[in-house]
Order: structure tokens, then sequence, then C-alpha cells
């Protein structure tokens, strides 16, 4: 009997262990499976801040919307303003470590916010969270500073000569070539003027020595944003002799007669005065609605067009580094750049998409005057080189500099080759102050 009764007890305990066990290992797969789902449905809450004008607040907000319907686990605040209240209240969020999960980032300010550590590096969630496989290397590359990703383009800009072609041939001029040069750019200034017209309204001094620079493998700053980023003078002398030769031959305006033009209707072109401008590609719509007749768009002269042009990022998506949901705003900013019926509201206000898939599917919605902008910057996508990065600390009073110098070369009150020495004197001893 007491073996019996050894033998039943034996039988119920391993019964038990294999139930205790069993039971266990039920429970924690049962329990594992919930946390999985919990992860994905768990609230959550980010705040995107953002500036421009009321119909960009506008489809923003519906674009809210719709994400928020596909993910209802996902609350998203708004805060938004105009361009210069922006940033006098994200300068303050910034210093006390309260910046919005979201920002829209200017490229103006993309250098100080990453440099101080208030962006999050997006690295880890490019081609993952966010979707980069219908985007070119050179757009993703335009968010980075050293090897680090802080920003997303929401889109790009290419400079380029926007002109009417009716002008153009009253000047004895069919068509510019795509692989035209800056001789032949002269010899259009010096067909204009024998017509009565201008040829342009003159170049953005900083913008367009840059290009140029670019063409002779140089650039105007340096990597590092101490020094400038050419050592040779003659560069900047051969450029501005131009620019500057065309105002003294009245082939383009002069600063004083520019500066009494007092909005786009009284632009030159817009007039028929003159036969183009040189402006970033956002700004052709615009462009040709107030001129209201078929503009075109030429590429930038050459040699070497290639290595000048570059994509230049519209404005960036960023994460606050202080964020603690980084891979959720990581996922709307792909919602925004990625999905379609996002950037049916958006419409390229933002610059035209990354994306060849979602560039693709807005064509047919949009514009005469949008489709030559689609095509321009697809263009350009395949005959350009890597953006030179964010201007560094410092960089808005080398521009204002530069401004000032070439007005003065555009007078005659200042020598060519003098500006040039002046102008490096005073640029470097402005970036000077970046040296750590």
């Amino acid at each position: 009997m007491k073996k019996f009764l050894v033998l039943l007890f034996s039988v119920v305990l391993v019964f038990s262990l294999a139930a205790c066990n069993s039971s266990s290992k039920s429970t924690s797969s049962d329990e594992s499976k919930p946390k999985e789902e919990k992860k994905g449905d768990e609230p959550v809450t980010l705040r995107i801040s953002w500036w421009g004008s009321q119909p960009r607040h506008d489809y923003t907000l519906k674009i809210i919307e719709m994400y928020e319907k596909q993910h209802p686990n996902v609350k998203i605040e708004a805060e938004y303003a105009a361009w210069d209240d922006y940033w006098k209240k994200l300068a303050p969020q910034a210093a006390a470590n309260e910046l919005p999960d979201i920002i829209q980032m200017d490229l103006s300010y993309f250098s100080q916010y990453s440099q101080n550590g208030q962006l999050a590096d997006l690295s880890k969630f490019a081609g993952k969270e966010i979707n980069t496989k219908d985007i070119a290397k050179n757009v993703i590359d335009g968010g980075k500073i050293g090897d680090k990703l802080y920003g997303i383009n929401s889109g790009v800009n290419v400079v380029g000569f926007h002109y009417d072609p009716a002008l153009l041939k009253k000047a004895g001029v069919d068509s510019i070539p795509e692989d035209w040069t800056w001789d032949d750019y002269k010899e259009i200034a010096a067909k204009a003027k024998a017509a009565g017209l201008f040829v342009d309204s003159g170049m953005k001094a900083d913008v367009f020595f840059n290009y140029y620079l670019r063409t002779q493998g140089k650039s105007l700053y340096s990597k590092d944003g101490t020094t400038l980023g050419y050592k040779d003078d003659k560069l900047f002398v051969d450029f501005f002799k131009m620019t500057s030769g065309l105002v003294k031959d009245k082939a383009v305006p002069t600063p004083d007669y520019l500066a009494q033009l007092k909005g786009l209707e009284d632009s030159d072109l817009v007039t028929s005065k003159g036969i183009g401008v040189w402006q970033w590609s956002n700004q052709f719509v615009g462009l040709q609605q107030v001129a209201n007749r078929q503009l075109e768009i030429a590429p930038m002269p050459g040699p070497d067009t290639k290595k000048g042009l570059y994509l230049k990022p519209a404005m960036f998506w960023s994460v606050g580094n202080n964020s603690k949901n980084k891979a959720e705003a990581a996922k709307f900013i792909d919602f925004m750049i990625n999905d379609i019926e996002a950037n049916k509201l958006n419409l390229g206000d933002r610059g035209v998409p990354g994306s060849s898939v979602v560039k693709d599917a807005l064509k047919p919605l949009l514009s005469p005057a949008q489709v030559q902008v689609f095509d321009y910057v697809e263009w350009a996508e395949k005959n350009s080189s890597a953006f030179d990065g964010p201007d560094p600390v410092g960089a808005g009073e080398v521009i204002e500099l530069m401004d000032s110098i070439s007005e003065q070369m555009a007078y005659g009150n200042l020598k060519v080759e003098d500006a040039a020495k002046q102008f490096r004197q005073q640029a470097e001893s402005i970036l000077a102050q970046n040296k750590k």
C-alpha cells in the first residue's frame, strides 16, 4: 500500500510540474503578445511646428488629420506661425530643451540648431521608419552635416534662368541651349542691349558666385566654416568683372534702378523690359502667374554646369533631440514626404518632392508652370553635384558684406581687385569666430 501511495504521489507530482511548466510557458507567451500589440496601440502625443502662410497652415492641418485617422493612437499637436514669430517662439523652446518632436527647419538655422545638439540624428531611421528608396542620394545628403543626418528634405529647389522666349527672339536669339556658356550669356546680353532690353535684373552675389566657384571645384565657405572655400582671388575678380561690367555696359539695371521696383509686378521681365531673371525654381510659378504669358527655364551657364548645380533643400523636417518619441516622429515625417494623398494637398509648396513616385503621381494634377518646375528639378537631379551643406554660423554677415561690396563694384566706386582683397579680409574675420 505504501509503495502504491508513493507511486501515486510521484505521478501526481510529475503531472503537476508539467502543468505548471506548461501554464508558465503559455502565460508568458500570452502576455508577450498583448505587450507587442499594446506597443503599437500605445497612445502617443507628438508636437509639430512650422512657419508659413494661411494656405500652408490649412493643408498641413488636413495632413495631420489624415495621419491621425490612419493611426488612432497618435495625437499630433500643431504649433505654427509666420516666419518671424516662428523663430522667436522656437528659440526659447530650444533653450529650455522643450523643442517640438517634429520641427520645420530652415537652412539658415540648420547649422546652429544641429551644432548645439538640439536636433536628433535621423540616420538610424532613414531606410526604416523613413522610406528613402525612391529619393535621390543628393536629396537625402542635403540634410547631412558631417556623417549625421539632422534633417529630411521636404523638397528641393534648383537655381536657373527664367526667361521670356518671345523677348529672347526680339533680341535675335532663337533659343538657349542646354549646354550654353558664360560667353554665350555675354553675347546674349550684348544683343539684348542692342534691342533696347536688359538681359536680366542682375545676380544675387552670394548665390551665383558660389555657383561659379563650384564649377571651378571650389566653394564659398570651407568645409569647417572657418574660412572662405577658395584661395585664389582671381576667381572673385573674373566673376565680378563680368557682373559689374554688364552694369557698366547697361545690359543689366543699376542697383538704384532695381531699388525703385516695388514688387514682382514691376520687374523688368513682367513689364517686357528684360529677357529673364536668375532665381530658384520654386519662384517660377509665381513669376509666370504675374507675367501672365509663357515663360521658360534654362539651366545655368557652363562650362561644368553639373559641377556647379546642386539641389538646395527648400526646408527640412527635423526631430527635436529632446523628443521621447523619435521613432514615431520619424514615421510622421515619412508620411509627409512619401504619402501620395498627403502630397496631393501639398502640391510642392514645400519644394519639389524628393520621391520619384510622389512626383509622378502629382504631375497630372499640376498646372503647366508647375510641371515645368518639376521637369527642371528632375533634370537637375541627374545633372548636379552634391550640396556643400548648410551655411556656417556667421554666413548672414558674410552675405551682407558681399552684397554691399557687389553694389560698390556695380557703381564703379570700388575696383574689383580691391574688392576681392577687402572681401577676403572682412569675411575671414567673421568666419574665424567659428574656430574652436
